[in-house]
This record gives structure tokens, sequence and C-alpha cells, in this order.
């Protein structure tokens, strides 16, 4: 069905992981150390990775961070799994580029829908769309590229989901909650404030295109309908 990486450093836990995503239908990798499951992400190309945060070696967000900034595995869909279950520590995942965050301990049958949902939207077919352009901002849908100006921007995953789905409903109202269950594809118990954390960066990333991106207080987020000044 999939195949998947597990990096984690407890035995037990990566033998349960193991077994329930192969019950499952899916191909598992297995990695200790963060070191060892870069190298294996870079080589077999997984179609999703289970990261633990707290590794032997490396730290699983540096580990994240560098899969994220690097085009060959940018892509891969990253589910943190860890015992940090601080806010911070969430916003922190999410900003790396993480698209879910499951909390130990944890169910494996929750853990396995997560995968299921991410895994679907990674598949979903992209709906046929020409590069678009709206003042400065211009995006590739198909090559999930994005432009301000000039200049390309360097989006994760979830950043381009989120500023598509935005651009898509423009100048419609989406409540945190209506961005959490579009953009990641599932709901659960991840705070709204991600949903802010996300809008914050990626307002950050867009520079002069940033003004697109409209808060509606104690509400949500709306793109505008056409660009100020009619640019």
């Amino acid at each position: 069905m999939a195949r998947i990486l597990v990096v984690e450093d407890e035995p037990d836990l990566r033998a349960v992981l193991d077994f329930n995503l192969r019950e499952a239908g899916h191909d598992v990798l297995s990695a200790e150390r963060g070191t060892d499951g870069l190298s294996i992400a870079r080589s077999q190309r997984p179609d999703l990775i289970l990261l633990d945060l707290m590794l032997p070696d490396v730290a699983g967000t540096e580990v994240c961070r560098a899969l994220k900034t690097d085009s060959a595995t940018r892509a891969i869909p990253i589910v943190m799994v860890t015992a940090r279950a601080e806010e911070i520590d969430k916003v922190v995942g999410f900003e790396l580029g993480a698209d879910d965050y499951v909390t130990k301990p944890f169910s494996v049958r929750e853990l396995t829908l997560r995968v299921r949902a991410i895994l679907r939207r990674a598949d979903s077919p992209a709906p046929p769309a020409a590069t678009v352009e709206f003042g400065s901002l211009r995006i590739d849908r198909d090559a999930h590229r994005v432009w301000v100006a000039e200049g390309e921007v360097d989006l994760t995953a979830l950043e381009f989901k989120l500023l598509w789905t935005l651009f898509e409903r423009r100048n419609r109202v989406q409540s945190r909650g209506a961005l959490l269950g579009h953009v990641w594809g599932f709901e659960s118990r991840i705070s709204t404030r991600t949903v802010d954390a996300h809008v914050k960066r990626l307002r950050e990333k867009l520079g002069a295109a940033r003004e697109y991106i409209e808060t509606v207080r104690g509400v949500g987020y709306r793109f505008a309908d056409s660009p100020p000044g009619g640019g």
C-alpha cells in the first residue's frame, strides 16, 4: 500500500509500529538513529516517515529540518511521534514542516488512521490547473512552486497546501477549524494555534504578498478577492 519509514530508538515501540503498519498493508523500513533515518529516506524515498524527536545521536527536529530543506525529500510527509506534549514543541514541529504531531502514549489505532489520512491526501490527484497569477504572486499548482515578483519562494508541502486552500477559496472566510480539517486532513486534538503558527510563517515567506492573506479577528483567515491597489 505504502512504504513507511519508522525512525524510533525504543525497540518495543518500533516493533509495535512495524507489526501494526504491516497489518494495515504497508511496507515498513526502520531506523534507530537519526542519521540512519536520513540515509534511508534519501536512498529509498518512503511515502511517509514516522519520526521520534528524542533520538540517541541527533534531535528529530534536526532530522525533520534536513529532510524539508532537501529538494529530494521535501515532499515526503512527516509525522512526529514524541513524548514532548508542550504546545511550543508542537508549534516548532509544524513550523519545521511536519504534517502531524502525535504524543506518547498514543493509540496505535489513531496513529494508523492519521497515517491513512495523510497518505490519502498525498495520493489525491491534483485538479488540473494552469499557473495562476494574483498581483505579485504566481502559483504553479501542479509543480508546487510559488513566486513573489520574480523570486521563487521555498514552501513546505503543508505551507503550499495552506496557501492554495486560501487562494482557491479567496474572499471567503476560513475558520481555523476548517483549515485544520482541510489542510491537515484529520479531525484531531491539534490546537488551532497550529494554524496561526503556519499562517505567520507563510506570511513571512511571502514577503510583499503577505497582505493578500487577511486576518478576520475572532474567526480565521481570508485570501483577498483582488490584489490591493488592483495590481
